[in-house]
Parts: structure tokens; sequence; C-alpha cells
């Protein structure tokens, strides 16, 4: 925005399109002012503008935007406090007399907006909370753009296909602030529908209703279900060890799903690290199956008749769902771009807490799996119809895993004995076997010992190390053999390799 764009809206007066403020930590009155813009109850598609730094009169405050609140403002788009998600852009405009925070923000088709469970609007220069008769504007008007297939009326479907009891029960309490959801006397129908989960002009329930709460979802979506099948080996031509289907809701088949991950699928081995602890090692961190498995349920493609597919391999798991990237999202900028196939049910999905902050799960996703030493997940965003992610097993196998486990126990009980000469043996003497002139004159050691004697390298030096059960000798029945020569024993040879990977 440029400085001349900027005065010209500064000599607006404020209206249901201008919001002035000199205040900057205000994020409750920041955030009711975005949610106000998206709904746009006039109706006239024009952007709305929160302007911090701006005296009720049009007057610059003399305020400076640092990256801190820059970053604390941004972040209202994202946080989960305003659903759907707002479209808005934040902007930094410099003046003579101090900078200007500006917010721009896009009305939304998908209405009502809501932030924190109400639903706010501005009424000329007021903003307020919208009245029943208000709300029901904006959910016809988001009725007749359908701007997402889950908001779309299912038409052959009625009242008794979805699961009112959950709706009223468990969903409504957690979306709509409980003072406004006790004066609603609305009837259930049109309650419904400003949750996008009913649609008035077609009189039935919307898909995204269905998806979260239908008796039978697979009956109207014959795709909406989720196949698991483990194969033996590391291709789907391998004997099948297990399936199972998980059909139903996604309220009733997220937990169950959660719950099979958890016993079924991630494995914890106990290895021990000393007398009183151990150490666990688990193939996949459950999060990242988890924040995967959500991704799928809340971006998949409801009018396929492909199924969400979770296959399990010996090495690696392969979750692949119906619908390739959607709208802003594309293959160059995945995944710091994202964008939402099924509005509604994301919504729902972060009101039950299914996921928490939206445009964060891929990079939860690779944190988890680094965390867990796993290779990072494996994206397929060229595919037009489908979206896949490949997830690897830990690189070593179970028994590579103990055996690093008991090297750092075996580590652990030495590191008190060994010396730094000690470490720069082990690094010196590779695979050889050496006398202790050769091992004198290994560069590592040669600045240390090249002068001494070899009696004394012996006694500072090799003994110790023999101790430890790291070096052997040639001919051990006779110490002082003069054709005798050293080299590392297995657990040197483990040991080495281990510190230096360690390293």
């Amino acid at each position: 925005m440029t400085l001349e764009e900027l005065n010209e809206i500064l000599s607006i007066d404020e209206n249901s399109r201008i919001e002035r403020t000199v205040s900057t930590g205000n994020m409750d009155k920041f955030q009711e002012a975005i949610c106000a813009f998206a709904n746009d109850l006039p109706g006239k598609r024009q952007k709305g503008y929160l302007l911090i730094g701006v005296n009720d009169d049009g007057g610059i405050s003399g305020l400076k935007v640092d990256d801190a609140l820059m970053k604390k403002i941004s972040g209202i788009r994202s946080d989960g406090n305003i659903l759907p998600i707002p479209v808005m852009n934040t902007e930094k405009v410099v003046t003579p007399d101090g900078d200007v925070l500006v917010v721009e923000v896009t009305p939304s088709f998908d209405t009502p907006v809501r932030y924190k469970g109400r639903i706010f609007i501005r009424i000329g220069p007021r903003r307020d909370i919208a009245t029943p008769q208000e709300e029901r504007i904006l959910s016809e008007r988001c009725a007749a753009s359908l701007p997402t297939f889950d908001t779309y009326p299912c038409r052959n479907a009625t009242l008794d296909d979805i699961d009112v009891d959950v709706i009223t029960n468990e969903y409504m309490p957690k979306a709509v602030a409980p003072d406004v959801l006790s004066s609603d006397n609305r009837p259930l129908t049109e309650q419904l529908a400003s949750l996008h989960l009913w649609n008035l002009q077609w009189n039935c329930p919307t898909f995204a209703a269905l998806i979260m709460f239908g008796k039978n979802p697979k009956y109207f979506m014959p795709g909406a279900y989720i196949q698991y099948v483990h194969f033996k080996g590391e291709t789907n031509g391998g004997a099948i060890l297990n399936e199972r289907r998980f059909e139903g809701p996604l309220y009733k088949v997220i937990p169950l799903l959660d719950n099979f991950i958890r016993d079924g699928i991630v494995t914890n081995r106990p290895i021990s690290i000393s007398v009183l602890s151990e150490k666990q090692v688990t193939n996949y961190p459950f999060k990242a199956l988890h924040e995967l498995m959500m991704n799928a349920c809340m971006h998949r493609d409801y009018q396929s008749n492909m199924p969400t597919r979770l296959y399990q391999y010996d090495r690696h798991i392969e979750i692949m769902n119906p619908g390739g990237l959607y709208g802003q999202a594309r293959p160059e900028n995945f995944p710091h771009v994202n964008d939402y196939r099924n509005n509604v049910v994301a919504e729902i999905m972060r009101t039950f807490r299914h996921v928490n902050m939206f445009n964060h799960g891929i990079t939860e996703v690779q944190d988890a799996l680094r965390e867990n030493e796993n290779p990072p997940a494996e994206f397929n965003v060229n595919l037009v119809t489908a979206f896949s992610a490949v997830l690897k097993d830990d690189a070593k196998t179970y028994e590579e895993s103990i055996e690093d486990v008991n090297l750092n126990i075996t580590y652990t009980q030495l590191k008190p004995h060994l010396s730094h000469d000690d470490k720069l043996l082990l690094d010196s003497i590779l695979d050889s076997t050496l006398s202790i002139a050769e091992i004198k004159l290994k560069p590592l050691l040669k600045p240390l010992y090249g002068d001494k004697s070899n009696t004394l390298i012996k006694v500072k030096v090799i003994y110790p190390m023999i101790k430890l059960g790291l070096v052997a000798q040639t001919h051990p029945e006779t110490p002082r053999h003069p054709r005798q020569k050293y080299y590392l024993t297995d657990l040197g040879k483990a040991l080495q390799k281990y510190l230096k990977e360690k390293q």
C-alpha cells in the first residue's frame, strides 16, 4: 500500500469498512474487527481496513511498528480463534508522522464467521454481535454461494441421517459462546444452518453434516472411509498381514483411528540403558502419523469413490487421500501455502481439537520425525487426483538400535576412564595392526608421543586401553615379544565407529 492510498483511506470517516485504533495490545478488539469485516453484513464485497496507529480523527499517532507487532497481528489469521479462517493481509506503511499497521480483510464467502463462538458484524462505524435475523442473512448468503463441496446440500438426506444429539450436546457448546447459545430460540434447522450443517433452501443436511455427524456417510459418499492394509515386504504385492476399515462419521472415526495407530502401528521397544532406566526406541512418532491422517480427513475429496489409504510396509508407511493440492496451494509453494477443500470440516475438526493450528501441520510432522530420528516425510504433490505422504521407519534395524544403545552404555561406563589420548588412539589405530613405533607416528599422536619412549606410551596409553577391552596384543602370552603389535578389538572398533557417528 502506498502513502497516497493510505491517505485516501484515512480521509474516509469510520464506517462499515474502516476502523481506527491507537491500541496495540487489545487482541480481542482486533480479532472482533477482523471477524466483522469478514462477515460483510452490508454485502458490498468491499475490503475492510483495521488501521492500527491512527486516532479517531484520522491523525497518525506516531506509532513505531516493529517485527513483534507485525508477527502478532499476522498470526491472527491462523491461530484458530476466527473460523472459518479469514482472508487478510497485514502491511506496515511508514509516514512522516509515524507508522501505520494496515490490516486488509477480504469479505468471506463462507459466512457467518465467528470469533470465539460469536458472530461480529459492522453496523456503520459500530461493531456488534449479530442478531438471529442478521445471522440468518449471513447463512443464506453462504448457501447461495456454495463455495466448497462440504457446504453443498445433500438433497436425498434428512434430519434423521445425522446425529442431532451429538451436534447439540457436544459440538454446539464448543462452537458457540454459552450466552449466545442459551438465548438462541430459533428452530433447530436454523441453528444448524448457521453452522453450515443445514441448507434452508433445500431443507436438508449439508455434506459437512454427513461427513462429521452422519449416521452412515458412506451411503451418500461411497469413498468416505479409511482403508488400512499391512503388507509384508516393501510393495503392495506382498502378503496381507492385517486389514481394517474405519467407517462412519469423523467424530467417531478419529478417536478409533488414533487408538489403532497407538496400539497397532506405533511400536515402542524398551531397551535397558542401566539397571534403573530404559530407552524407548519408536518406529514412528504418533504425532506425525496423527497429523498426516488428520490432514487426509480434512483435505480429501469426498466426491471421489477412492478411500483414504493408510498402507503399512516393513520399513515405511504410505498415506494417500483422493484430491490433489487445492485452490491456492501449488507444487511450487507447498507446504508454505495451503487452501481448504472442506472449510466446514476443517472448522469442526479445529473446534474438537483434532487439529491445533492451521498451516502448521507439515512443519510439526517433520519436527516429530526428526526428533524420533526418522528420515523426513516425502510428499508427492504433483498428482492431480491424489495426495500422498511417505514415512520411513528409523534407518536402523532393531538389532542395530540395540547395538547403538549398548555402545552408548559402554561409552558411558568407559568415559570416565578414557583420556583425550585414548580417544585419539581410537581414531589412529583404525583397522590396522600396528607396532608401538608405528602408532607413535600416526598423525594424531605424533605431536604428543613422537619423541617419547615406547615404554611411556605402553604405560600411559596402550595398557589402559587393553584393560578396558578396547585394544588387544598379537602376542598376549608374551607381553615383551619383540614383534608385539596392537589392534582394536571388536568392541574397540564398534566404539570407534559409534564415536565417529556421534561426533
